[in-house]
């Protein structure tokens, strides 16, 4: 879906626009955002950040669209403007060029050759965006990758020693942020984004306080991974330091629905096999961990209510003496044939 911005002071361009374009409008092909002056389309701007092009006429009150246009490189990038107006006189098109616009179209609206300038713009604003993509995701794997890795990474030796697995000792934990999904129908993309970013910033924080590593983030999850000595118990230190995170984060209200953010942990110790798990071919692999240890840990928190850490009887036999735990009874967990006696970590 396309994006796009109008913005004139003509009331009745906005009902027109929707009339015209009613179709892809009910096909999610167009979605559009409306506002009467620059002013009020750079409001829009902070409001959208995911708005693709605008169409814009040149004399508005409060702000005209030639000021607009000098405006938008510093609201948004890859954003670009098609002027729509009675002003067609050379002047004005050579001055909206120089400010950068895309492309011109005049008054009265052809709405058959505006549709095909949209198409056109927001195809050069796709590459725009897509170019800026991939030298940002490049940028970042520098961030965290040597040059001599990089350069190790297109070499034959690279695709053997992503193949070499070894079984190691270790402790999984699986912290799930509940009802998360739901919120997702209530409150704008953005707001869920920005908020489960700001949940994660929280409980990757303990995990790394706690020398474990993030192994993945699983939708509204995230599994980490302890290891060396005393994993076990630098594991459930940073499960409760995390369900104390997560208790001060405020909550927060929708049109229709109030979201107070709380966690279930699911923790196991054991064997398990550490390797990367993908396609070499794709060269896209998950260096992890995988075995049954790990799958019971998953199960754990699935089986755990809002605000619970819960561990097996395993677990709860080597670090008894360390911990206060609660018994919880026995749970069937998903496919396992018999119930496994669980605790609660408290404190």
């Amino acid at each position: 879906m396309a994006k796009i911005l109008v913005v004139d002071d003509e009331a009745d361009l906005e009902l027109l626009v929707k009339q015209k374009f009613r179709r892809k409008i009910r096909e999610n092909i167009y979605e559009f955002v409306f506002a009467q002056n620059g002013e009020e389309a750079l409001e829009k701007l902070g409001q959208h950040p995911d708005l693709d092009i605008i169409l814009s006429d040149i004399n508005m009150p409060v702000m005209d669209g030639l000021t607009l246009l000098t405006k938008l490189s510093e609201a948004n990038p890859t954003i670009k403007a098609v002027m729509v107006s009675a002003y067609g006189d050379m002047q004005n098109i050579r001055m909206a060029m120089n400010r950068g616009a895309y492309d011109f179209v005049f008054k009265p609206v052809d709405f058959e050759d505006l549709d095909l300038t949209m198409e056109k713009t927001i195809r050069h604003v796709r590459q725009l965006q897509q170019t800026l993509r991939a030298i940002k995701e490049n940028n970042i794997l520098k961030m965290y990758v040597d040059e001599n890795v990089l350069n190790f990474m297109t070499h034959k030796e690279f695709e053997n020693n992503l193949m070499r697995n070894e079984v190691q000792e270790a402790t999984v934990m699986f912290v799930d942020i509940c009802e998360f999904t739901a919120i997702t129908e209530h409150f704008p993309a953005n707001t869920v984004v920005n908020l489960l970013n700001s949940l994660f910033d929280k409980i990757v924080k303990e995990i790394i306080g706690q020398e474990g590593h993030v192994d993945k983030f699983i939708g509204d999850a995230v599994m980490a991974v302890f290891k060396g000595e005393n994993h076990l118990q630098r594991a459930l230190d940073a499960a409760l330091s995390i369900k104390n995170q997560i208790k001060t984060s405020k909550e927060i209200t929708g049109t229709s629905k109030t979201f107070k953010p709380e966690i279930s942990i699911g923790i196991n110790s054991g064997e398990m096999v550490s390797g990367n798990i993908g396609s070499v071919s794709l060269k896209r692999l998950d260096y992890t961990v995988i075995g049954d240890s790990v799958n019971t840990a998953q199960r754990l928190q699935s089986a755990a209510k809002p605000g619970q850490i819960l561990v097996n009887q395993q677990v709860f036999m080597q670090v008894k003496e360390a911990f206060q735990f609660q018994k919880i009874g026995e749970v069937l967990l998903k496919n396992k044939a018999l119930p496994a006696t669980v605790y609660e970590v408290l404190e």
